[in-house]
């Protein structure tokens, strides 16, 4: 039964996985994208995301709170620097996750949270689908068409050398097939 489980447990005790998800929000806020486990990136999404809300604020009381939770003068410097500025206008939402595929060893469902407005892959199309001109495929029937009967009396042209072969090479196994047969036959009658 399931009764009182707020949070995934990660398989971890509670020290263990304080530690781990405060080195790993550290290391999303530095590298901006971290590869892990699904499980553990949406356990990662609920620990950083009031993290992130709350370096909205600069004040003296929520740089020490944040530090409270990661333990990196390093990351705080850089959430409240620069990632906090960035996220000032979203409310809510800072995270994204991408699944990737599976873990070739365990086959674990593995993906990459990242930082919403630090991917500009996403950014630079999500922008260029709405501003540029709608591209189209075209089919290109006619010009196959005319390429496979210009190829058709080409391909007969090198069938007929290959028949020939073809019927050559029956006759020369017929042979040894006899031979095969003229030895059942001794057999037998011996």
């Amino acid at each position: 039964m399931r009764h009182g489980k707020k949070f995934n447990h990660l398989g971890r005790t509670a020290s263990h996985r304080k530690a781990m998800l405060s080195n790993m929000a550290s290391s999303l806020i530095v590298h901006k994208r971290v590869s892990t486990t699904v499980a553990k990136a949406k356990a990662l999404r609920k620990y950083v995301e009031p993290l992130l809300t709350k370096a909205k604020s600069d004040t003296t009381h929520s740089r020490r709170t944040v530090f409270a939770y990661l333990q990196d003068k390093e990351s705080v410097k850089e959430l409240f620097d620069e990632v906090s500025t960035k996220i000032a206008n979203r409310p809510g939402g800072y995270t994204r996750i991408i699944k990737t595929g599976y873990r070739l060893g365990d086959n674990a469902e593995m993906c990459v949270i990242e930082l919403v407005d630090y991917n500009e892959d996403m950014l630079s199309t999500s922008g260029d689908t709405a501003t540029g001109a709608k591209r189209t495929r075209r089919r290109g029937g006619k010009k196959k068409s005319d390429e496979t009967t210009a190829a058709a009396p080409a391909a007969a042209a090198t069938e007929t050398p290959a028949a020939t072969e073809a019927t050559e090479a029956p006759e020369a196994t017929d042979a040894p097939a006899e031979s095969n047969d003229k030895t059942e036959d001794t057999k037998d009658a011996q």
